[in-house]
């Protein structure tokens, strides 16, 4: 029998913790015996689960011998890692044993430099965090969950149950995968691919700049036909100035800004109007249909139609 060891490290996610055990625990071989065999594992004897005080069973000497080690988040990722924790999972990834984060358990798990030079995961709204603090690791915010063969990290939430079904149908195959997303009430695989549906905001430009107010500008006239020329006599300047401008503070180009912009506010239509797909392309700028769903498509991941099911 397979055993996954799921380590709860100070301050863990209730959430986090929760999902593999649930997933895991629930799911059953085709003859009806369980698939996996659990362990919640700690350092300390008692730990801050946030609304709760958590006395794990194992402790570290449970990760040892074990197929899987799952990481959940914990409420502040920058916590130091401890170093009987650290070199816990060293010893145990020397072993070859499968390591796995969910959510922000990425932050510890990259702590040990164990995924150094790989493309990882977490959640999106601290991806730019974990990518500065541990600038060895790729960070691909965009996706659900990153699968390198001995190192797993997943997105936030419910992404860390695409994760868990995603070990389950790598262990047993994709039957005994679908009967754990049934229990789950997950579909085994998310419609739209691994997307996690976020437009995320480029760096702000300086506060009281000539950018700020011509990104007010571009806001408020997201809908209009706007060349690169346009932008740069609304600013002012030549268009060679305005592009180097621009990625100097803000990280892009006023193309791919306002591009950016448009999907933003054509999801907050689509969330919160009953506008056609068709109307809501052209309110943003968009001069076809078609323009507007492969660009939808391409930065979110999902089509325009996928979205609103998902979010309205």
């Amino acid at each position: 029998m397979h055993t996954i060891a799921v380590l709860a490290l100070d301050q863990v996610i209730p959430f986090d913790l929760s999902t593999p055990i649930e997933v895991f625990t629930r799911t059953r071989l085709p003859d009806g015996r369980p698939g996996y065999q659990l362990r919640v594992c700690a350092e300390r004897d008692e730990l801050d689960a946030g609304a709760f005080t958590l006395r794990a069973p194992w402790n570290l000497e449970g990760l040892k011998n074990a197929d899987t080690i799952v990481v959940p988040g914990i409420a502040d990722p920058t916590a130091p890692l401890p170093p009987a924790v650290r070199d816990a999972l060293r010893s145990a990834a020397a072993s070859g044993t499968r390591i796995a984060s969910l959510c922000v358990g990425t932050f510890p798990l990259a702590a040990t430099g164990l995924l150094d030079g790989l493309r990882v995961t977490t959640h999106w709204s601290a991806a730019n965090l974990l990518a500065a603090l541990h600038p060895d690791v790729t960070v691909d915010a965009d996706v659900l969950y990153v699968d390198n063969g001995q190192f797993l990290t997943s997105a936030g939430a419910a992404a860390g149950m695409d994760l868990c079904l995603h070990m389950i149908r790598r262990d047993y195959g994709s039957a005994v995968a679908a009967d754990a997303a049934r229990l789950s009430v997950m579909p085994l695989e998310r419609e739209g691919g691994q997307a996690q549906f976020i437009v995320h905001d480029h760096a702000l430009p300086p506060q009281g700049s000539e950018l700020e107010t011509l990104l007010a500008w571009l806001r408020e006239n997201l809908a209009r036909d706007l060349a690169l020329g346009d932008i740069a006599a609304q600013c002012g300047t030549s268009t060679r100035t305005l592009i180097r401008r621009f990625r100097t503070q803000t990280g892009t180009t006023p193309l791919q800004w306002l591009h950016r912009a448009r999907i933003r506010q054509a999801q907050h239509l689509l969330e919160t109007t009953e506008h056609s797909v068709e109307r809501i392309g052209r309110q943003v700028g968009f001069g076809s249909p078609t323009a507007f769903r492969d660009r939808f498509k391409r930065t979110t991941g999902v089509s325009p139609q996928t979205y609103r099911r998902t979010f309205s």
